[in-house]
Order: structure tokens, then sequence, then C-alpha cells
């Protein structure tokens, strides 16, 4: 039985986010989607997947673990949620790519990881720009000398930025971090860092996504607008 609410709800996130690059001057095929299906049942992903999503963002591990072999090998997992040192074994051979790099420490174990079973692990490092203390990531001023330390990890690529903004009622409020982040993926490109591809700014959510589109964002990340709330 198709969920038809998730058809319908996909439908109109692309319908938005075109409209957001029709405003902002961009091409919509620079936005790349991630259905976020944490807490979310199988059923649900397998129905994105059958709408054409290909991409999922989860926020915890055992939740990978446990969807990831249920749905076609051409789907991509995303890790976008606080991961713990302990977990990176577990977690590297199933995901895509891992936003949620927030430590130093986190970056030497997924090198170490990566080293072990022979892969170049894409990653983005995590920017607490609104400066929350109820979010992980580095301060942007600390996100260059943390670069400086990881870029020539042999199993690492450097991809870009993410950042989670605060939850605020207008989305207009988060303008100001979206344009911070972007200025400061845009510097870092510009310093050509070896290692460092730059091609990748994660940001916006469901209640604030078309704003990141407009600022710039590659990848939004969107959960209850998709699925619903659980």
């Amino acid at each position: 039985m198709m969920r038809k609410d998730i058809f319908e709800n996909l439908g109109q996130v692309h319908k938005n986010i075109e409209a957001a690059c029709a405003r902002s001057g961009r091409d919509p095929k620079e936005v790349t989607l991630i259905a976020v299906s944490k807490t979310k049942p199988i059923e649900d992903l397998q129905e994105a997947y059958q709408c054409g999503e290909r991409n999922f963002g989860e926020n915890k591990v055992q939740e990978i673990v446990q969807k990831q072999p249920q749905i076609p090998s051409d789907a991509r997992f995303h890790m976008i949620g606080h991961l713990q040192r302990n977990k990176v074994r577990q977690v590297l051979p199933l995901v895509s790519m891992i936003h949620s790099v927030d430590s130093l420490r986190l970056a030497q174990e997924i090198q170490q990881e990566g080293e072990r079973i022979g892969r170049i692990v894409d990653i983005l490092l995590e920017v607490n720009v609104a400066g929350e203390e109820s979010k992980f990531g580095f301060a942007p001023e600390e996100v260059l000398e943390i670069l400086m330390k990881i870029h020539n990890f042999s199993h690492i690529r450097v991809c870009g930025l993410m950042t989670i903004a605060p939850f605020v009622e207008n989305s207009e409020q988060n303008r100001p971090v979206f344009k911070k982040l972007f200025q400061l993926y845009v510097d870092i490109k510009r310093k050509n860092i070896d290692n460092v591809s730059m091609s990748v700014l994660s940001m916006g959510m469901t209640g604030d996504y078309e704003v990141a589109v407009e600022e710039g964002a590659t990848m939004i990340r969107v959960g209850i607008g998709i699925f619903g709330v659980r």
C-alpha cells in the first residue's frame, strides 16, 4: 500500500527546492535532498526509495545497521547525528558520508578505521555557527585550525561543512547563520587546501531549508517535511 502522503510531500519539497533555486539564480541539480529517516519504519524508507530518493539521513548508528541491508544497494546512508568514537567501526562500512565530525579525536578514529578497511571516508566538519551550548560542532573560528591538522590524513576526504541551525519559529531568523557558514565555506575553498574539496555545504532542515538553499546549501536534510511527525 503506497503512502500517498510521502509521495506528495516529496513532490512538494522538490518544488520548494526548485523555487528557492529560481529565486537565488541556482540550478536545482546543485542541491541534494537527504530524506531524514531517523525513527521511521523501514517501510517509509522503501516508499521514499520507490519515489526516487536515494539519500537517507540517520542520526543513530543502530538504525543504520538495521535499515541499510533492507534498502537496495544504490541507496546512500548519511550519518547526520553525533557519532561516538566507539561506534565508528560499526558504521563506516554502511555510510557514504559522515556529516557530523565534531572533534579532532573523532577524525583520528575515522582515519584509523578507514586505513584498517582500506577506504577513504568522505566527511563534513560540523560547525556550531550559532554557538548553542546544546549542540555539537566546532566554533567557526576553529575550523581552519582543525583542517590544517587533518587535511593530510590519508583515509579521510574533507568534502565540506555542516551545521544544525537553531530551532526558530520564522526561518528568516536562520538566514544569518546560513550566510556565515557559506562565507566560511567560500573562504576555505579559496585556500585550495590539499585533500579538502569544499564541494558540500549541508545545512537546512524541514523548517528552514528554502532559506538554506537561497544561501548556498548543496545538501538539505528534511525529515518531518517528507515523513510527517512520528
